[in-house]
């Protein structure tokens, strides 16, 4: 085995669906659950239960959906009514074409959701709790964007509501990380976040620090004690950016699909080779690994046991939209054992590289993760009226006082979800999130008119953790 070389990894991996159960089936909806479960969620604990140092992140909006009650029966259903003829009759389509390889693949395939089937019942039929041992961080509510709320309240409701819904769902052992949706932040939220018992946050500082700065290995103080952790953009883009590791040719496409969806193609236009594919992933592991031990002692010497890389990623990322990403999750783990750089969860991390203070009196303008670090995906020219339309309606529930029951201040939260916005400004499933930010600003004037007994049945499971006293207490 190598040295062991300065600092750590820590792999982040924040998971999240906006709230679909429920609302729409194929081709916008609830089957987005389904595949998740299928594709990302349960060969994810498989890596997860054999100890994998891994930092999860759970979302409460997902765990509302986790936590319906019959939710696993569905699941099965899906995999037995749906994907099991789907995928027998795209084969039979293509063997009838004579494209006896492509055929071939898609019968392959189909053993994911058969043992993605046999995983769920053998966890019980109970995802949520199966998530209980690693279900380390928290997030806003409904994953809105803090820094576009229009209120304080708005604010504390979405932090203290998400931190109450991880604390009743997974117990005491909440060390205080909290994913900011879109790692979107501003120096304004640090006092309601450690009201609310958050000690540490996830931020992007690239445009500020600089691609592959040192800097971005270093954890920061905040002035009201909160940790910042900067997400390292140099060893996240090895993975997720136009040339990262998905984008190879003998990855699977994830656009070039049959008639019901099923993807039986490479990136490179040929068949796909499974066994060629699963050995590239292994040969990114360890090229990623290798990189990443490179910037350590490169730049984190600096730091007193040097520094410390965060790789975050969305964890539907692996599995889902790049098939091969768990088996490249799961080789890196490996690869870190036997190349010699350190791999630990963050809150452990934080443990042992103390933040050093934030420069005083610095002034920083909201920043996320998302396309040019700011907020415009989701406040910009083609969502601007929705943002506006979101921060009306959550002064409409506060000028409305105690008639804002229960009911509007979820549909309101559904509304700030972060996800329309992303929709409709990346032209992804544009019609579904037209329909859903329509559907609850209407459901939420409806409550209001009805006040403070109105029905909240239409929402399911969302945000029931919510407070209907969070917009009556003093700002």
């Amino acid at each position: 085995m190598s040295r062991r070389g300065p600092g750590a990894l820590a792999i982040v991996l924040h998971t999240h669906m906006p709230y679909v159960e429920g609302f729409g089936t194929w081709p916008f909806g609830e089957e987005w659950l389904w595949e998740a479960f299928a594709g990302s969620y349960l060969p994810l604990l498989d890596v997860l239960d054999a100890g994998a140092p891994l930092t999860l992140s759970l979302t409460p909006v997902l765990c509302d959906q986790l936590e319906v009650p019959g939710l696993a029966e569905r699941f099965y259903r899906f995999v037995e009514d749906v994907r099991r003829e789907t995928h027998a009759k795209d084969a039979a389509g293509l063997r009838a074409g004579g494209h006896e390889r492509l055929a071939a693949e898609v019968e392959r395939a189909s053993g994911d959701y058969e043992r993605a089937h046999a995983s769920l019942r053998r966890r019980g039929g109970d995802l949520l709790a199966a998530f209980a041992p690693h279900a380390a961080w928290t997030s806003a509510a409904t994953h809105a964007i803090l820094p576009l709320l229009a209120t304080g309240a708005g604010v504390r409701e979405q932090v203290r509501s998400g931190v109450r819904s991880h604390q009743r769902r997974f117990g005491a052992a909440w060390r205080g990380g909290f994913w900011l949706p879109e790692c979107a932040f501003e120096q304004g939220l640090e006092p309601v976040l450690r009201e609310a018992g958050v000690r540490a946050v996830c931020i992007e500082l690239t445009g500020r620090l600089g691609l592959g700065s040192a800097g971005q290995l270093r954890p920061l103080l905040g002035e009201s004690g909160l940790v910042l952790v900067p997400v390292d953009r140099e060893t996240m883009s090895l993975v997720w950016s136009d040339s990262g590791y998905p984008a190879a040719g003998a990855y699977r496409d994830y656009h070039h699909h049959t008639v019901h969806h099923h993807t039986p193609w490479s990136n490179d236009g040929e068949p796909y080779d499974h066994a060629a594919a699963l050995a590239l992933a292994g040969k990114h592991a360890a090229d990623f690994v290798a990189r990443t031990r490179e910037r350590l002692e490169r730049d984190g010497d600096g730091a007193p046991g040097g520094g410390l890389a965060v790789c975050a990623l969305d964890t539907e990322l692996l599995g889902h939209w790049w098939y091969e990403g768990i088996a490249w999750l799961e080789a890196v783990v490996r690869e870190c054992g036997e190349q010699g750089l350190e791999l630990m969860r963050l809150d452990d991390a934080l443990e042992r590289f103390q933040p050093a203070a934030a420069p005083a009196g610095l002034d920083w303008p909201a920043s996320t993760w998302g396309a040019g670090g700011d907020l415009s995906t989701w406040s910009g020219p083609q969502v601007g009226a929705h943002a506006f339309a979101a921060r009306a309606a959550e002064l409409d529930v506060l000028a409305a006082g105690d008639r804002a029951g229960l009911a509007a201040i979820r549909e309101l939260m559904a509304l700030q979800a972060s996800d329309w916005a992303f929709m409709v400004t990346r032209g992804m499933a544009v019609p579904y999130a037209l329909e859903r930010i329509d559907a609850h600003g209407r459901g939420l004037r409806d409550a209001l008119a009805a006040g403070a007994g109105a029905d909240a049945v239409a929402l399911g499971n969302l945000a029931v953790d919510a407070d209907p006293g969070a917009f009556l207490e003093p700002l």
